[in-house]
């Protein structure tokens, strides 16, 4: 999954963020399956930046 793509999908979102306020910033912004897929896997806690999302996905 391109990074760069998910953090278009996340642009508004504002820090913290739950994952329920994650994943529907990213559907009003129109992500693809592969964001939405990524995003909704993650472990249910506040994000404090695209960085910790990022790196959260990437050890998926």
């Amino acid at each position: 999954m391109n990074p760069i793509e998910m953090q278009k999908c996340l642009g508004g979102v504002h820090y913290p963020a739950s994952k329920r306020e994650i994943v529907d910033q990213a559907k009003e912004h129109g992500a693809g399956k592969d964001v939405m897929g990524a995003l909704k896997s993650l472990p249910e806690k506040e994000y404090d930046s695209p960085a910790a999302i990022n790196k959260e996905v990437s050890q998926q």
